[in-house]
C-alpha cells in the first residue's frame, strides 16, 4: 500500500519522497513518513501497555500543599445568583497551581455537589467568562452546585482582571488531570457547603477529555458530562493529526503545539523511540479505561472541524460493547453541529436534566424542569 497522501500538491510530492527514501526499493514498511513507522506508533495497545499506564497513575500524588486564598468576591451569575468566588493557589507534584471555587450565597452547609468545569482550548481561563456562560447554559439549575474551575499547568486563570498563572510544563490531557484533581481536593476541604459525596464534571473539548480521565482515575466522581472532547489518541484523526506534524505542517488544534514539542518531534529526530511515545497516547485515551468510567453523557456534532464526531463515535462503540447503555451512559451526536454547545441544540437542556439525575438534585416546585 502506497503512503497515505496527505493534502495538497507540495505534501503528497513530500510523502512520496520521503516514503521513498525510507523504504528504498518500495517493499519495506508502507507508512513510514519522517522516519516514524505509523503503523507501530498506532498499533492498538497491548494488555500490559494499558496495565502499566494504569499503574502509573496509582503512583501519582495530587495532594494539594500550600493552600492560599489570593483573591475573593461576590458576583452574579446568571440573573439572580450570587456566588461567592475564591481564587485558590496551591502546589500540586511540585508545581504551583491557580483555580476557583465559586458557592452560591446562603447555602447551606453539605447541600450543594461538586461541579468542576473543564475548559477548552489552551489559552487559560477567564472566571468571569466562565460564570456568564455557566449562568446561560445552567439558567435556574446555576444556584444547585459548587463550581470548582481549574487552569492546566503553565496557563493563566484571570478574575476581574487579575491574571494568575500556574506553573509547570504544558502537559494537555495528562498532567492537566492532576491539576484538576488537586484542586477538587482543595474544593472538599475548604467548602463547607459542599456535599462531597457528590461530584459531577462537565467539560468541553480538551476539558472533555480531562473530565473523562478525571472520572477514570478518581472513583468518587459520580458523573461527566462531555461536550466534544477527545477519546482515542490511536484514531484515524490523530493519526492523521501526527502525520502531517511529522511533515513540518501542524494543524492549529488546542494542544497540538505541546504535543508536538515534546513528543512529535523528539521522536523524529530519533531523541524518543515509539516506546517512549506510546504510553503518552495511551494515558490520554479514554477508550481503553471505560470499565472505570461512572455515568457518562456524551454531545458532539457531524460537522465539527476541530475534534471530529469520530471521536465520539468511538467512545459509544466502546461503551456499548461494554454493554453501558442509557440511563448510564447517554450519547447524542447533532447533525451539521460543530465545536461550540450553542450549535447542539438541546444539549444544555440535556445537561441539565442529566446532573440533577445523576447528583440527585432535588428541584424546588417554583422551577421549570429541563426536558
Amino acid at each position: 500500500m502506497p503512503a497515505r497522501a496527505a493534502r495538497g500538491p507540495l505534501t503528497r510530492a513530500a510523502v512520496l519522497v520521503l516514503a521513498f527514501s525510507a523504504c528504498g526499493d518500495g517493499t519495506g514498511p508502507d507508512r513510514i513518513v519522517a522516519g516514524v513507522d505509523l503503523d507501530e506508533l498506532f498499533a492498538a495497545p497491548t494488555a500490559g501497555e494499558i496495565a502499566a499506564v494504569s499503574a502509573e497513575w496509582g503512583t501519582r500524588d495530587v495532594s494539594a500543599r500550600g493552600v492560599e486564598i489570593v483573591q475573593s468576591d461576590t458576583v452574579t451569575v446568571g440573573t439572580v445568583t450570587q456566588v461567592a468566588v475564591r481564587v485558590v493557589a496551591h502546589s500540586v507534584a511540585g508545581a504551583r497551581h491557580y483555580g476557583a471555587v465559586g458557592v452560591p450565597s446562603g447555602a447551606s452547609p453539605a447541600s450543594l455537589p461538586l461541579l468542576v468545569v473543564g475548559h477548552g482550548g489552551d489559552e487559560g481561563i477567564d472566571i468571569d467568562d466562565a460564570l456568564l456562560l455557566l449562568g446561560f447554559g445552567l439558567g435556574s439549575a446555576a444556584d444547585d452546585f459548587v463550581f470548582v474551575v481549574p487552569s492546566f499547568r503553565s496557563e493563566p486563570l484571570t478574575f476581574q482582571g487579575a491574571e494568575y498563572r500556574s506553573g509547570g510544563s504544558p502537559s494537555p490531557w495528562d498532567w492537566d488531570v492532576d491539576d484538576a484533581l488537586a484542586l477538587l481536593r482543595v474544593a472538599r476541604e475548604i467548602t463547607p457547603e459542599a456535599d462531597t459525596s457528590r461530584i459531577g464534571v462537565v467539560g468541553f473539548s480538551r476539558g472533555a477529555g480531562v473530565g473523562l480521565l478525571m472520572a477514570i482515575r478518581d472513583p468518587q466522581i459520580d458523573a461527566v458530562v462531555e461536550f466534544f472532547g477527545p477519546t482515542d489518541f490511536f484514531g484515524t484523526f490523530v493519526q492523521d493529526v501526527v502525520e502531517e506534524a511529522l511533515l513540518g505542517m501542524p494543524r492549529n488544534l488546542p494542544g497540538l503545539a505541546d504535543l508536538d514539542a515534546q513528543f512529535i518531534q523528539p521522536l523524529k529526530r530519533g531523541e524518543l523511540t515509539i516506546q517512549d511515545v506510546r504510553p503518552e497516547l495511551i494515558r490520554r485515551s479514554t477508550v481503553y479505561f471505560v470499565d472505570r468510567l461512572p455515568q457518562v453523557q456524551l454531545h458532539h456534532g457531524t460537522a465539527d472541524s476541530t475534534v471530529p464526531v469520530s471521536q465520539a463515535e468511538r467512545l459509544i462503540e466502546v461503551m456499548q460493547d461494554a454493554g453501558r447503555q442509557a440511563p448510564g451512559f447517554e450519547s447524542f451526536l447533532y447533525p451539521g453541529g460543530g465545536h461550540n454547545p450553542l450549535t447542539l441544540f438541546g444539549s444544555l437542556d440535556r445537561t441539565v436534566a442529566f446532573l440533577r439525575r445523576t447528583l440527585a438534585i432535588l428541584v424546588s416546585a417554583t422551577r421549570p424542569q429541563a426536558p
